[in-house]
């Protein structure tokens, strides 16, 4: 849900660009917390106004809290630009609802945290599993997870080590050695549809070696939250850390949100309306990694609470016990081993839910979060008492949202690195274009029916096929392809949380590259022109055919490069060892009647 890949870079990279502006005043939300024009200057609004305007991004909503005197939360707040399509296009207020994204996390591991303490009090609705004496970070997930769902780690070593040993805390903290596997779920999937699939999932890394984001556990987190506590996730979120703290606007309700009018509409990183990503097919899977939908007045609620150490400086009242805040809050695996550029930061760790690093002398926490139609960011700094949250209408936009937060940590704490030449390609390395080879067969030879362990069946389509299935997939993509385009690639169908269709464009040889898309034939929205849009960074990657004997054997489906150059030094091997997944021509799945006809059909 965020889009970690390289995500310390495009901070570095992106937090420090500071522009002048001219002042403008703020907008004044009705709130209990003290509103105050003293955290940042007059000028900032305008700053905000520039950010959105370059950044091509519709609205952009902020806000900011200190603890003062007394531990009194003191805020500021800030929104620019458009909340609908038909609005005015200055009708995004301080209160408008933004879905959060991956910034949900930290409310996942720390309701887990709140659910141990309930053990460790007596105070569980459920009894933990025979021959389980207690429930705590180092729960190893085997002995927490029901035996009936047959949850499981594919182990690069052979063995079941990874299955047996992984904790609750290595899960949680991205140190499973699973990669994302994000385009292995799908609408109408259960969170114990996921858990009995990881099995099936190829990791990339050992237990414990090296962090590697993957949402799925936190779908794991909030079925654990469910099952134990006798209760619905959302249900438990709400009544432990929503109500406590007053965030009364914020749910995991698309349904809820808008119909309270204040859901702001979402856009592509090039301007295009799109639906609320995560609607109510699939707010239920998703809660736990990045379901939360909230507002700027409301976060700043919570970043309040974390700014006091889990106690409401409102009330005084204890919303997170210490000893979770500590738990989430502290980091448990590396994520990048050494200052990443000439800033000065601090090596970045990842505690449950929480980045932690520093900025000068400022001690850092933060997660982005990143879905289509939204861009997040929240952080907070203990040392400095300081709580930020950004949040953009329109996704692919963390660059920008940084730049803003760059612009507050100088404003508020005088937080300014020196300069660096250092850009994004210095530091990840340039690429070189791909030697080219005309494919070994024509392209109409790939197409076919193909499947993997733990993902949906495809069936790629060329132009040349004339199945009803494949002329519907290639008329709806010659909305927005021409004939020459069309003849060149291969498409299908591909109903993922993530994507309706991929598309396969050759590059070299038996090599394709994949870009797992959301078509819109007829539009969304007051455009009803055809477009697509695709996760920058998590929707595209590469998929290789082995061919022989002149006839397709299968492909191997690479998204994550890292993830694959592991398993081939750990593990080495050929094509159908290292990708993601290896999906083999199976037309005998068609032949067994299980799938429908104009499906199977060429």
């Amino acid at each position: 849900m965020a889009r970690f890949a390289s995500w310390y870079v495009l901070a570095t990279a992106a937090i420090w660009g500071l522009v002048s502006a001219t002042q403008q005043p703020f907008t004044a939300p009705t709130t209990k917390l003290r509103q105050t024009d003293s955290l940042l200057s007059a000028s900032f609004i305008s700053f905000v106004d520039e950010i959105r305007k370059n950044g091509s991004i519709p609205g952009i909503s902020v806000g900011v809290v200190r603890l003062g005197e007394g531990k009194e939360p003191v805020m500021q707040l800030a929104a620019s630009g458009r909340k609908t399509e038909e609005g005015s296009g200055h009708d995004l207020t301080a209160d408008t609802l933004f879905g959060l994204a991956s910034c949900s996390k930290a409310f996942l591991a720390t309701s887990i945290g709140l659910l141990m303490e309930d053990y460790a009090e007596g105070k569980n609705a459920t009894p933990l599993p025979p021959g389980l004496g207690r429930f705590d970070w180092d729960t190893k997930v085997a002995d927490i997870v029901p035996r009936g769902l047959g949850w499981s780690l594919q182990d690069l070593n052979g063995d079941d080590w990874a299955s047996r040993d992984a904790s609750i805390a290595d899960v949680l903290g991205h140190a499973s050695g699973l990669p994302r596997h994000d385009f292995s779920y799908r609408p109408g999937d259960t969170p114990e549809d996921i858990i009995r699939r990881m099995g099936s999932l190829r990791t990339a890394y050992e237990l414990r070696k090296k962090w590697s984001y993957n949402n799925q556990f936190f779908v794991l987190g909030a079925y654990l939250i469910s099952h134990y506590a006798a209760m619905p996730y959302a249900d438990f979120v709400a009544q432990r850390i929503f109500k406590p703290i007053g965030m009364s606007d914020t749910t995991f309700s698309p349904t809820i949100a808008n119909n309270s009018g204040l859901l702001t509409h979402t856009w592509t990183p090039f301007g295009r309306r799109i639906p609320f990503w995560f609607d109510e097919s699939v707010a239920h899977l998703k809660a736990g990694a990045g379901g939360i939908i909230s507002s700027a007045e409301d976060v700043v609620r919570w970043l309040s609470v974390l700014l006091n150490e889990g106690q409401d400086p409102t009330t005084n009242k204890t919303v997170i016990p210490k000893s979770v805040f500590d738990a989430v809050t502290t980091s448990q695996v590396i994520v990048a081993g050494k200052p990443i550029s000439t800033y000065g930061s601090s090596i970045v760790g990842y505690g449950m839910g929480w980045l932690r690093t520093s900025v000068g002398t400022a001690d850092i926490l933060l997660h982005t979060g990143g879905i289509p139609g939204f861009s997040t960011l929240v952080v907070f700094s203990p040392n400095s008492n300081l709580g930020v949250v950004i949040l953009s209408n329109a996704d692919n936009k963390a660059s920008w949202n940084f730049q803003l937060l760059g612009r507050i940590l100088y404003e508020v704490l005088g937080v300014l690195p020196a300069a660096t030449s250092d850009t994004i390609a210095e530091m990840t390395g340039e690429t070189t274009a791909p030697e080219t080879r005309p494919p070994s067969l024509k392209i109409r030879d790939y197409a076919g029916f193909y499947s993997a362990p733990g993902y949906l069946p495809i069936r790629l389509c060329s132009s040349a096929n004339q199945s009803a299935h494949c002329n519907s997939v290639i008329s709806d993509f010659a909305t927005i392809h021409n004939s020459s385009t069309l003849e060149s690639s291969l498409y299908a169908t591909f109903p993922t949380v993530w994507a309706t269709h991929v598309r396969l464009n050759h590059v070299s040889g038996d090599v394709f590259n994949i870009t797992f898309t959301a078509l819109f034939p007829h539009g969304f929205g007051g455009d009803t022109s055809a477009f697509e849009t695709a996760e920058e960074g998590q929707g595209e990657g590469t998929v290789e055919f082995e061919v022989r004997d002149g006839k397709v054997q299968g492909f191997s489906l690479v998204i994550d490069q890292e993830a694959a150059a592991a398993r081939k030094r750990k593990i080495g091997g050929g094509l159908r060892e290292t990708g993601e997944a290896w999906f083999t021509e199976d037309a005998s799945a068609c032949a067994q009647g299980t799938l429908a006809s104009d499906f199977c059909s060429l």
